[in-house]
């Protein structure tokens, strides 16, 4: 069993929330894995070219190529983005979409995997949890957690988040407010995030490793997304 983790932060993995907490379940599986950072990397958004309908195989060329076989070898996944405007970063977003090229004429390679989301914000990473939940859904994949956790937003370092009044830090705690070291959040100082990645973490590795039927999860997820389209209509 093989699990790939992906931090869709572009921040050095030394100072990425999200980074630390796609590690942190990683690590708590006890499980094989890999974790990569997108940071640097160029993968666009789909174009809707339809290029991949006859093999599966996007036609982009960029990052995303190197990712794919990943993709495709691996058990499960962790998949963390950062909050960026109440969704989703752009550079995770354009890496979702792009798993579009493995939908086409009943392509099952993603079907009945097992995921865990993991997001951090300003104030929580929820949202984009609910997000990559989404994406995952839509490729019969079940995310069987979700992480959530605090971290510094950029007015932190901007070098004017005390006096802008639009910026994340006087929203929060109001004009005058000091910035100290040790209050910055940091998803390290929150014993509830940490917790919650490790179950998460120990949670996949027992669904891995107790006969994970792949069929039953397709099949689940396949009513979940049938039930859904039904509440669209």
């Amino acid at each position: 069993m093989k699990i790939l983790g992906i931090s869709g932060s572009t921040r050095k993995p030394e100072t990425s929330g999200t980074y630390r907490l796609v590690k942190e379940v990683l690590e708590s599986t006890g499980c094989e894995y890999e974790l990569i950072s997108l940071r640097g990397k160029r993968i666009s958004g789909c174009i809707a070219c339809l290029g991949c309908v006859e093999d599966n195989i996007c036609v982009i060329e960029d990052d995303m190529a190197d990712l794919r076989e990943k993709i495709v070898d691996a058990d499960a996944y962790v998949i963390g983005a950062p909050n960026f405007f109440t969704c989703i970063n752009g550079l995770t977003h354009a890496l979702m979409e792009r798993l579009y090229q493995f939908r086409h004429r009943e392509g099952d390679t993603l079907w009945g995997k097992l995921a865990v989301a993991v997001g951090v914000g300003g104030s929580n990473g929820d949202i984009c949890c609910d997000q990559i939940e989404q994406f995952m859904a839509y490729n019969f994949i079940e995310t069987i957690a979700k992480v959530s956790g605090s971290g510094a937003a950029c007015c932190y370092y901007c070098g004017y988040g005390e006096t802008c009044r639009v910026g994340a830090i006087v929203m929060m705690h109001g004009e005058g407010y000091k910035i100290k070291e040790e209050e910055i959040p940091d998803v390290t100082k929150c014993p509830q995030s940490i917790e919650s990645a490790q179950k998460a973490g120990q949670l996949l590795a027992e669904r891995l490793k107790n006969n994970h039927d792949r069929q039953a999860v397709t099949q689940k997820m396949q009513q979940v997304m049938m039930e859904k389209f039904k509440e669209s209509t």
